[in-house]
This record gives C-alpha cells, sequence and structure tokens, in this order.
C-alpha cells in the first residue's frame, strides 16, 4: 500500500498536477509542493502555467482564486473551503466602488490579499514586495489602498503620494500579535541578531526593526546578509522555510504563536485526498475574472521591469 506522499507523487504524474505553496505552510508541505513562494512569487508562477492540467493550491482562498483568473483553461484545487484569509473579507467590491465615488481623483490600488470581487474593482493590485513600486508606477497623486491598514502605513512612508486606506481598520490577525515589548526582550537577549518585521505588522513594530521585507524580500536578504543571527516578525512556518534554505544561520521567531490557523488547515492527507477527488475545484465568473485579470496582468507587468 502506497504512504500518503507517495500516492501524492503518483497523483500528480497521472494527473499531469503540480503543488503550489505558500512559505507559511508546513515545512512537510512546502517539501511535497512543486514550488514555494510569496504571494507575488505564486502569481508570477501562475501566470506562466502551461504544461500542467491542475495546480493543488496550498494558500488561503483568494490565492486559488487569483490562480484561477489567470489560468482559466486549468483546473485549481484548494484541499480545505475553510481555508479563508479574515482579512481579504473586510474589503468588498462596494467598499470599493463607494470610496472611488468619494474621491473620483484616486486611482484604487489594492492589496492582493483581497477577494475576486474587490480585485475587479482596482486599477491595479500589489503585494507587499511591491506596493511601494506599484504606487509609484501610476499618476495619480491619491491613492485608495486597501485592505491592510499597516501596510497603507509603511507605503505612505516611501512615496510622495496620499494614501487613503479603505477600510480604516483593515489588518492581518497574525501580524497584529507582534509586540513592541517583545521586540526590546529579543534586542536585549540577541545583541548581534538582525531584526526582520513584515510591513503588515503596526507602525511601532515596523520602526524598530533593521529591516521592513515581504516575505519573499526576507528570502532574498538573509540570503546575501552576512548576519549569522535573524529575529523574523511574520508567520512562524516562514522559518522552516528560512532555515531550510540557510542551515548555517539562526533564526529566532519574534512571537512562536504567530500562527495562521487558516493555512495549516492543510494536510498530507487532504492534499493526497484533493488530488485523487479533484476537490474542491476554485471558480471565479467570467466577468469578475475579466476585470480582475486586467488589475493582476499590471502587476505583474510592473514587477517584471
Amino acid at each position: 500500500m502506497l504512504s500518503d506522499l507517495q500516492e501524492i507523487k503518483r497523483l500528480k504524474k497521472e494527473k499531469n498536477a503540480i503543488i503550489l505553496a505558500h512559505n507559511y505552510q508546513t515545512g512537510d508541505i512546502q517539501e511535497i509542493a512543486d514550488f514555494v513562494g510569496d504571494s507575488l512569487e505564486l502569481c508570477i508562477k501562475a501566470s506562466k502555467i502551461d504544461e500542467s492540467d491542475i495546480v493543488v493550491f496550498c494558500g488561503v482562498d483568494f490565492m486559488a482564486e487569483t490562480a484561477a483568473i489567470l489560468n482559466s483553461n486549468k483546473k485549481i484545487l484548494i484541499p480545505d473551503t475553510q481555508a479563508k484569509c479574515p482579512m481579504a473579507c473586510m474589503l468588498n467590491a462596494e467598499d470599493v466602488r463607494k470610496f472611488k465615488k468619494m474621491y473620483p481623483d484616486a486611482a484604487a490600488v489594492l492589496y492582493v490579499n483581497t477577494l475576486a470581487e474587490a480585485k475587479a474593482e482596482a486599477e491595479i493590485l500589489c503585494t507587499s514586495s511591491n506596493a511601494v513600486k506599484v504606487v509609484e508606477s501610476i499618476p495619480q497623486e491619491k491613492i485608495l489602498f486597501g485592505p491592510d491598514r499597516n501596510l497603507a502605513w509603511y507605503v505612505s512612508k516611501k512615496v510622495n503620494k496620499e494614501i487613503i486606506p479603505i477600510p480604516a481598520h483593515g489588518y492581518c490577525y497574525v501580524h497584529k500579535m507582534f509586540d513592541l515589548g517583545d521586540l526590546h526582550f529579543l534586542r536585549s537577549k540577541y545583541h548581534d541578531a538582525e531584526i526582520l518585521i513584515h510591513p503588515e505588522c503596526d507602525p511601532e513594530v515596523q520602526n524598530f526593526a533593521d529591516n521592513v521585507l515581504s516575505t519573499g524580500g526576507m528570502i532574498r536578504h538573509v540570503a546575501r546578509s552576512p548576519k549569522k543571527t535573524f529575529i523574523i516578525g511574520t508567520e512562524a512556518d516562514m522559518i522552516t522555510r528560512l532555515r531550510g534554505e540557510n542551515p548555517d544561520k539562526i533564526f529566532i521567531p519574534a512571537l512562536s504563536d504567530a500562527i495562521c490557523e487558516n493555512m495549516k488547515l492543510y494536510t498530507v492527507k487532504n492534499i493526497k485526498n484533493c488530488l485523487l477527488n479533484e476537490k474542491f475545484e476554485v471558480k471565479v465568473d467570467n466577468n469578475t475574472a475579466k476585470k480582475a485579470k486586467v488589475a493582476i496582468k499590471k502587476m505583474i507587468e510592473i514587477s517584471k521591469n
């Protein structure tokens, strides 16, 4: 009898399938994935899937929707339909339209961490790794930016434009967990460590950091940094990938309990069942997908330059 891992390998070959996984997945899932990355890297990878018929997406709902939008001729599967991003639900299409009416001279730049219906109302999307570049690339001086307020704050400090957060309260519950007191303690304990913080964290936490980076940015930074010890302020399993790629360096979680429970709904077993039964398929209605694809493609093109 084949093990779950052996069965996944067999099914991938039989069904011409690949597995994409976010950096926040557990180590066993990162190991079976064909590609592991941050939101931008996953978007770009999803836009280049030509050879596969089925994509199993090990990320939360908005990520799988993005893959479905970019691959209308592929079957996009998600192993658990409850893997939803609470922040993505904080901004709906109606709210985007309302703010666009309130600020007719502003451009709507939405974080990729939104559902498809909101993406369809955006001029362009961004991720935490390219948000500043995206905002700088558009001519408008007023920017409607959402749903993460802390990322909006981060961008506002980097550009000479008015950033209007929509909604005012948008946040990632995991990154809101990080506390300045914990960082002061870790700084005193690990004097030579470099503190890397995600831009979804609160402003005072960002200000205390040595560098504010997306998860992809953290990977690139650590690889070239002469430092040996790093304090990592993002979802806990980011350290799993960092340790795997940098065995000679030390990684300390800024908070061990910073866990995205939604990301952790995936297991090797439900990924096997997903491939076996080809459930659950992610679909986006054609009109929404057509409009959202324009904003996604603009973001990808900006990222190439």
